[in-house]
């Protein structure tokens, strides 16, 4: 039995297979190794039954991780998964390598990610070159669902929501100033509390100021590492992977186009398409 694991820093998506055929699969919640430590990961892996169920059977695991970005977090991390499925041989890479291999397969191209967090990079057909881009929620991740979210919050706390997305905030999450706060600066993961504003994106995604700070978003994007990656490599396909791209890829196809760039890929989940390239 073999594994396919892509994981975001908010959720984990999961198929197993076997002779080729997915036999189980499920979602976990996000296993970054930049933010939960050994004995949290091992908590996740054992309140899903399905893994524990298949854990002996499982023989090779490609598992694809969002902070999963040094030699020493890859290997702590693999570390960490074959203590729980002690028979299995454990690959560990980046997400965004896992994204590059979903839509280039072994072909070069630019490949952004637009998910929970934000990345670009250039993938040679064999593996993503280093960039500076990386920086993180907190840095950087311009355009992304935690990105979005702040963007979001802000408004909300500087009264700047229209009224009807005021009224929603606050029925739907009933939060105030002080609890925001209190999550984003004293509680663990910010960054999947902040991420999680996305589904508020998406169930107004047809009011004005939700689509104005989504292009914004993707404007800034696109300035930070778009275009300086399309400067560099002029004639590259440009392709998007993540649940932002795709849940507002008209948005994301008109910001290219303001630029004269045409997107060949959006993707939402590159599970399946790992999947097959690496169960055959």
């Amino acid at each position: 039995m073999i594994a396919v694991v892509y994981s975001g820093s908010r959720t984990a998506f999961w198929k197993l297979t076997q002779n080729g055929e997915v036999v189980a699969h499920c979602n976990t919640t996000g296993i970054n190794p930049c933010f939960v430590d050994k004995k949290t990961i091992l908590h996740i892996l054992n309140k899903k039954v399905v893994l524990v169920n298949n854990a002996e059977n499982i023989k090779k695991i490609y598992f694809f991780a969002a902070g999963a970005s040094s030699a020493d977090r890859k290997d702590e991390l693999a570390k960490t998964l074959s203590s729980f499925f002690r028979y299995s041989k454990v690959v560990v890479e980046n997400d965004l390598f896992g994204a590059a291999k979903a839509v280039c397969y072994n072909k070069t191209g630019i490949v952004s990610m637009l998910g929970s967090g934000a990345n670009c990079a250039y993938f040679d057909g064999k593996k993503p070159h280093n960039n500076n881009f990386g920086l993180g929620y907190v840095l950087g991740d311009e355009g992304s669902a935690n990105y979005l979210g702040k963007m979001l919050l802000r408004s909300f706390l500087t009264n700047k929501l229209p009224k009807e997305l005021e009224t929603k905030f606050i029925r739907t999450y009933n939060l105030d100033k002080s609890q925001i706060l209190e999550k984003i600066y004293r509680k663990p993961q910010a960054n999947i509390f902040l991420s999680s504003f996305l589904d508020f994106f998406i169930q107004n995604n047809k009011h004005g100021h939700i689509l104005k700070m989504v292009d914004e978003g993707f404007e800034k994007h696109f300035q930070t590492y778009i275009l300086p990656m399309k400067n560099k490599y002029p004639k590259e396909d440009l392709h998007f992977v993540g649940t932002v791209a795709a849940e507002f890829q008209d948005r994301l196809m008109h910001t290219a186009e303001k630029h004269d760039l045409t997107i060949k890929t959006i993707i939402k989940e590159p599970i399946l398409n790992l999947l097959k390239h690496y169960t055959n």
